[in-house]
């Protein structure tokens, strides 16, 4: 699976070329991308907080990318709405990390999903530096058919 979503990220999101996003696991319903900090770094020799943003929202995307292959489904996956907040610089490579905790909850999106042919779910990505929540994301996506 990890193969497979990174060709997707390079063929199809240009982007994550540029600033190098590597899947490094997928695991029990969660996801760890990363990119290093050389490709997204600002004037403050600290991660841009472009790229923040982009790698949290790459985060989800991919997770559900994986989740709807592992549970055979197909659709387009968007971005609705977000929010982010930055709680402290990231100077060193950038890891996202994203998980879906809710089973219920996720249940209840493919559900919805296979009966209308589009749903919606929320997800958190977090962006951690020295051991704390640098960036925290929150985004709606909708995947339809």
């Amino acid at each position: 699976m990890i193969i497979e979503l990174q060709k997707v990220l390079n063929n199809e999101i240009p982007l994550t070329n540029a600033i190098g996003i590597c899947v490094e696991d997928y695991t029990d319903n969660a996801i760890k991308i990363s990119a290093p900090l050389e490709n997204n770094i600002n004037h403050k020799n600290t991660a841009f907080g472009g790229s923040l943003y982009s790698i949290s929202v790459l985060a989800g995307w991919s997770l559900l990318f994986a989740l709807l292959k592992e549970n055979n489904r197909q659709g387009h996956i968007v971005i609705h709405e977000s929010n982010i907040r930055f709680h402290k610089p990231v100077n060193g490579n950038i890891i996202a990390s994203c998980q879906i905790d809710d089973e219920i909850a996720l249940n209840r999106f493919l559900k919805i999903f296979d009966r209308k042919g589009i749903s919606r779910i929320n997800l958190t990505s977090t962006i951690q530096q020295d051991g704390d929540d640098a960036v925290i994301f929150k985004g709606t996506y909708v995947v339809h058919k």
